[in-house]
């Protein structure tokens, strides 16, 4: 009987011996837990936030290149001229270089006036008037083009100026020389970050 039921024991231990392992080999391992790495956050959000930071920044640009061109072409159209001789009144398209400006800022006016709501109709509807490269290179040319004839305009103006003596058309074109320098500030500045847009676009 004590041999017999060693033998049992011995059988029991052994098929528990054989449970175990085959149980703990065949149980699941649960799946490790993915750890998000912080540079994809980073990249992704980098990548997001930076592009709607530089069409804020350009439709902000444009926006005070509309008034300042506007603002000079308006100081040379309101005034009323006032008659300081006998010859009659004087006007600012009596003088070519204030006419050239007087065009110049109009042409500014506009230009900024389109770049403006293009700007504002891709964000709301992505490429909806052209497409995202045709803008580049037609806002790269096209700034560089509006500035070059804001300074000319404006260095014209100041000729005229110092060549007139001190009236009302003399302030009027004082102020508009101002407000089309000004523009041409900003229109650089534009130009500078469609040279960066397109290079970005070129390069990657």
């Amino acid at each position: 009987m004590k041999e017999l039921g060693g033998g049992m024991v011995a059988i029991a231990c052994g098929s528990m011996a054989g449970v175990l392992p085959t149980s703990a080999t065949h149980s699941p391992a649960p799946p490790p837990l993915a750890t998000p790495s912080p540079f994809s956050f980073s990249v992704a959000s980098t990548r997001w936030s930076s592009r709607p930071s530089i069409y804020i920044s350009s439709l902000f640009l444009r926006f005070l290149a509309l008034i300042f061109s506007f603002a000079s072409a308006l100081a040379l159209a309101v005034p009323s001229p006032k008659k300081t001789t006998g010859k009659g009144d004087s006007s600012f398209g009596d003088y070519p270089e204030l006419l050239y400006s007087f065009i110049v800022t109009i042409l500014a006016f506009v230009y900024s006036a389109y770049q403006l709501f293009k700007g504002v109709s891709d964000i709301v509807y992505r490429g909806i008037l052209i497409s995202d490269m045709a803008s580049d290179y037609l806002s790269f040319i096209l700034d560089q083009l509006a500035g070059y004839l804001l300074i000319s305009s404006s260095s014209m103006t100041v000729l005229a100026i110092q060549q007139r003596r001190q009236d009302t058309l003399w302030k009027a074109a004082v102020i508009s020389v101002t407000m089309s320098f000004a523009a041409f500030v900003v229109i650089a500045i534009c130009a500078l970050l469609s040279g960066y847009k397109l290079c970005k676009r070129i390069i990657w």
